[in-house]
């Protein structure tokens, strides 16, 4: 796993197109917007996108999250760490990357400080929620989204 780099974001925005979910939301065809919000994320210390790549095939991403670390008030002025768009390559799900992500996201939230580390997932994804919770992390509340 490293830090994303510009080069990165056609092979990030192909893995997020690749489901039923991102097919609908994502554009593969047109980076630009992709590129400006890459630039945001690489310009803050507390935005950190990932990729994995296996070392026997530099360059060829096969997963990808972003970890945002939230300073904040509540838990006596904990931080908190937000996992975001976590995807594996479709022909590497089931072999234990998702699990090395998070544990990667995990371990990286600690050595920031945080006290708790959060993640939404799609109410539609049932197999993501199973494999959440093996991970230890529990539903313990009701997330909202308001499109903008």
């Amino acid at each position: 796993m490293r830090r994303a780099t510009a080069a990165d974001v056609p092979a990030i925005v192909a893995m997020l197109a690749d489901d039923p979910l991102g097919a609908n939301r994502e554009d593969p065809d047109d980076l630009t917007q992709y590129l400006d919000a890459f630039a945001r994320i690489e310009g803050s210390t507390d935005q950190h996108l990932i990729v994995a790549e296996r070392p026997e095939r530099p360059g060829h991403l096969v997963g990808t999250l972003q970890l945002a670390i939230l300073p904040g008030l509540s838990r006596r002025g904990s931080s908190r760490a937000l996992i975001e768009a976590v995807r594996v390559h479709a022909a590497e799900r089931g072999a234990g990357l998702g699990s090395e992500l998070i544990r990667w996201a995990v371990e990286e939230s600690r050595r920031h400080g945080c006290a708790l580390v959060q993640l939404t997932s799609d109410a539609t994804r049932i197999d993501a929620h199973r494999f959440y919770e093996r991970l230890g992390f529990r539903a313990t509340h009701v997330g909202f989204k308001l499109m903008l």
